[in-house]
């Protein structure tokens, strides 16, 4: 038995196929660290250039906005119908898919090149949004399209590969490699026969060689050192847990009960003039803009950044005017993420915190405020306090980090009872077909007649 297991085994490594499929999984690792560096430095450059635009005058949004969010909206459901909102929903979703078409609808390379200009359009008109989600998109759209080009064997082996993209992903947009396998294991597999698989692990290890040999050894947010001294942490701990459950489980059902369609005008204003509503959406975006000083565009990098590293104060509304600007974006039907809005949201509500708790550190206070509200939306909380360790390379804080996320993402379930991505990926599944692929987040567009005219009602 073990001549032939070893003959097998010698057969498998002499093959030219085997090799061949290794070389195109390496190679598509690769190429989604390569697309993540390109991302990041292209939604830095997107936010630097938007930061200027209103340096030179703070009002300029009020056009730049409702003209940019218009032209991504129609060029999305124009050319790039799937690549609409962060991109993590679509991958969760084709994980459960079984028709090959419908894969292909959601994790083609078409969408994968058109979301990265799409988003960094949205990031120059001064959307709320982030990049990381869409890089999840990206990388399982790549390690998809490469898996077809190799051939690899069995739908398990197909999902394998979207998984591996997807984590591959997140660890190279966030230099998390830690965090990016914990998220495919918790948040897109939601279960542990797939996650164990080996091509997740050897996807995210490239990839993240690939980033940090393009961009060097980073620290997301920089390094802080704040530390909690238990004696009267514990609070803090539990306010910003409850707190941050309760806002990031509120902000979720608000984008759940948008994906779902709602009733009135503004919801028929999404439905019959798509174009118009992302217009109005921008208009929105650039009053909130006004009234939060310019501090709420954007990914919320710099913000959130300050706030953690330098201790720099923001406007005491920063947390809710920054958590509307991030539900107005996303609802305007644009590709973009809620990853880094929802780190910066967080942070700003952790501030707010540390005010009426001067007893607590308030880096750790704002560093717990971060992880609480994040875990609260995605409800996910051991990607919640990997990822923020991870980003503020701060492991005296894993303890409280852990406590406030498990606390916050068991709150948020008291107001949002299903999981925001899980929820958006299987209202997409309810509405995908093989022939045409609606926005995750719009209802479907009106059904035109032979003769151009709508269907009589």
């Amino acid at each position: 038995m073990s001549k032939r297991y070893l003959n097998r085994s010698t057969h498998v490594w002499l093959s030219i196929r085997h090799w061949k499929r290794r070389l195109l999984f390496w190679t598509g690792a690769i190429c989604v660290g390569a697309a993540a560096v390109f991302f990041a430095r292209g939604s830095e450059e997107s936010n630097q250039l938007f930061h200027r635009i209103i340096e030179f005058s703070p009002y300029l949004p009020l056009i730049i906005a409702p003209a940019g969010l218009a032209l991504v909206a129609y060029i999305t459901r124009r050319f790039f119908p799937g690549s609409q909102g962060s991109g993590i929903p679509q991958t969760i979703a084709a994980l459960k898919m079984q028709d090959s078409k419908d894969r292909e609808s959601v994790l083609s390379l078409r969408i994968a090149l058109g979301k990265i200009p799409l988003t960094l359009i949205a990031l120059l008109s001064g959307a709320s949004v982030g990049r990381e989600g869409p890089t999840v998109q990206i990388g399982a759209a790549i390690m998809h399209s490469l898996g077809k080009l190799g051939r690899f064997p069995r739908l398990e082996m197909e999902r394998g590969l979207i998984l591996a993209g997807g984590a591959a992903g997140v660890a190279a947009a966030f230099n998390t490699p830690l965090a990016g396998v914990v998220f495919a294991i918790e948040e897109m597999s939601r279960s542990f026969e797939e996650k164990t698989n080996g091509i997740v692990l050897t996807a995210v290890i490239v990839a993240g060689m690939t980033s940090l040999a393009m961009m060097g050894n980073y620290t997301y947010f920089g390094y802080t050192d704040a530390s909690l001294d238990l004696d009267h942490g514990w609070i803090a701990v539990l306010v910003c847990g409850v707190t941050g459950g309760l806002l990031g489980g509120l902000f979720s059902r608000i984008l759940i009960a948008f994906s779902r369609g709602i009733p009135g005008r503004i919801g028929a204003l999404m439905k019959e003039r798509p174009i118009v509503f992302a217009a109005l959406c921008g208009f929105v975006l650039a009053l909130i803009g006004l009234l939060s000083g310019s501090t709420t565009y954007g990914t919320g990098y710099q913000e959130a950044q300050q706030i953690i590293s330098e201790g720099a104060p923001l406007p005491e509304t920063y947390g809710i005017l920054k958590m509307l600007a991030t539900i107005v974006s996303y609802v305007s039907g644009i590709p973009g993420g809620i990853f880094a809005p929802s780190l910066a949201i967080g942070a700003g509500f952790g501030s707010n915190l540390a005010e009426i708790m001067p007893y607590a550190p308030a880096g750790a206070v704002v560093i717990l405020g971060m992880v609480a509200y994040f875990a609260g939306v995605v409800q996910a909380p051991i990607t919640a306090f990997v990822i923020v360790m991870e980003m503020t390379n701060n492991h005296a804080m894993l303890l409280p980090l852990m406590a406030a996320s498990i606390i916050a993402s068991a709150t948020s379930r008291l107001i949002c009872h299903k999981p925001l991505y899980k929820s958006l990926a299987d209202n997409f599944l309810q509405r995908s077909t093989s022939t045409a692929v609606p926005s995750l987040l719009l209802p479907d567009p009106p059904q035109q007649e032979a003769n151009g005219k709508p269907p009589a009602p």
